[in-house]
């Protein structure tokens, strides 16, 4: 059974263009803070009907890789039925069904136990909202 469990949210500004943002490093702060030396898990929540979180490589080329890939995937046009906000708006609002809102990632000694290249990010095609929030959320 778990000890405790600590949540905090944090606010993220992405921008008007879209984006992988990194959150690799506000997790690990806020694990220094709440977990030292502790096991357990690191839930990572977007409540956000546009947005989505990724665990990937960054600084390399695939977080352009993974935006572009969205966008074979989810083109930015007129065939989406959900027609607010800026054209092709409606792709955003499924996005969250191929890169989910939640990432739920091991916590070892109070530090995240990610492969040597993954990073936790914010995946953010929407560019009608530059203010996101992000949950994290401790167990252990």
């Amino acid at each position: 059974m778990a000890d405790s469990f600590t949540t905090r949210t944090i606010n993220v500004t992405t921008g008007s263009t879209e984006t992988v943002y990194d959150l690799t490093a506000a997790c690990a702060s806020f694990l220094r803070e709440v977990a030292p030396g502790r096991d357990g898990l690191l839930n990572v929540f977007t409540p956000h009907a546009t947005a989505g979180l990724a665990v990937i490589e960054t600084g390399a080329g695939s977080d352009d890789d993974l935006l572009a890939a969205l966008h074979q995937l989810l083109p930015a046009d007129d065939r989406w039925q959900h027609r607010h906000g800026s054209p092709g708006h409606g792709r955003d609002h499924v996005l969250p069904a191929i890169v989910p809102p939640h990432a739920t990632l091991p916590v070892i000694g109070g530090a995240l136990e990610l492969g040597t290249w993954q990073s936790v990010v914010l995946v953010d095609t929407n560019r009608d909202n530059p203010r996101r929030q992000v949950r994290l959320s401790f167990l252990g």
